[in-house]
């Protein structure tokens, strides 16, 4: 999911994109492949790099749904921050 949302809204090379996620080139070059096989992602080659981007408008309503699911993510993490600070003041 991580590297779906690093393609969302610009295209990176397989490089970049394994340089900001915790794992292997090699797996995010078979990860890249499955989204690509899925027709999640699209891939562009320029020389002997390959650049990749999601899909967003062919996935529909998947579209949608991972929208969704981020922004819960990222409510849940907002909320989480905003009891820590309140609680960090109640100790001082």
């Amino acid at each position: 999911m991580q590297i779906l949302q690093l393609i969302w809204d610009r295209e990176l090379s397989a490089g970049d994109i394994a340089a900001r996620v915790p794992v292997s080139f090699a797996a995010v070059s078979q990860h890249l492949r499955k989204l690509r096989e899925a027709g999640l992602v699209s891939v562009r080659r320029d020389g002997r790099y390959r650049y990749y981007r999601a899909r967003r408008r062919e996935m529909g309503t998947l579209a949608l749904f991972i929208e969704a699911m981020w922004s819960d993510r990222l409510e849940a993490l907002k909320d989480m921050a905003e009891r820590a600070e309140r609680e960090r003041n109640r100790e001082r």
